[in-house]
């Protein structure tokens, strides 16, 4: 029987690879973005000149292998062409909620404040809050986004129930091990803890246990090893 090989990092390597991944991210320019690295933990730099170039940087630094953490500090200045009242973006996100199908906007209230969005509200699964978050990101003008929505779901499975579903909806994700993860459901919360090897397979886990039914929070303590 072969045992599992812990395969470490340095942080040099962690930040060569941040840098070529934020290279090879067509959204984003050369040099438009400084990475240090500390036991694991990116902190991005710079400014960038709309709010989806923020969110990209962020996510490229996230599909890095032994990534623990990432610290957003990427400032978003607006060019003169990209700049909007608050009215106008309002009206845009209101309009852009409209639109997408997953986002319940009559239970939603759009507020905007020199260009950051905040949004309020409940909805009855995270999907739709989650949906409503990647619309605003999305718009010209936006500055931030603020997500204060609140997932309030109908019905409620038995704690045995809402456990085995979970668990074997990990089982079927190739992207989890589930026997490095811990499962505590707490009425409607779900307490994730463990270690895995990758953001990527922190955030899968954390997915999916949003996707139970009757899930009100989910709160994820998973460590990613170095």
């Amino acid at each position: 029987m072969t045992s599992a090989t812990t395969i470490t990092r340095t942080d040099e390597e962690i930040q060569r690879d941040v840098l070529d991944e934020l290279e090879w991210e067509p959204r984003l320019q050369p040099n438009e973005i400084g990475v240090a690295v500390q036991e694991g933990v990116v902190t991005l730099t710079g400014w960038v000149d709309n709010y989806a170039k923020k969110w990209a940087a962020e996510r490229s630094a996230h599909r890095i292998n032994r990534v623990r953490a990432v610290a957003n500090d990427i400032e978003v200045r607006l060019s003169g062409s990209a700049q909007r009242t608050d009215p106008d973006v309002a009206l845009a996100a209101t309009r852009a909620l409209e639109w997408d199908a997953f986002v319940p906007v009559d239970r939603l209230e759009v507020t905007v404040s020199n260009g950051w969005v905040v949004l309020r509200g409940a909805v009855e699964w995270e999907y739709q809050k989650r949906a409503a978050e990647r619309t605003i990101r999305r718009l010209a003008g936006v500055r931030g986004v603020t997500n204060g929505i609140d997932v309030r779901p109908t019905g409620q499975p038995t704690t045995d129930e809402l456990e085995r579903l979970v668990v074997n909806a990990l089982v079927r994700s190739a992207e989890t091990d589930v026997d490095r993860i811990t499962i505590e459901v707490q009425g409607d919360l779900i307490l994730l803890t463990g270690s895995v090897g990758s953001w990527q397979e922190r955030e899968e886990a954390e997915r999916v246990a949003w996707s139970a039914p009757g899930v009100a929070a989910v709160d994820n303590h998973i460590a990613v090893r170095r």
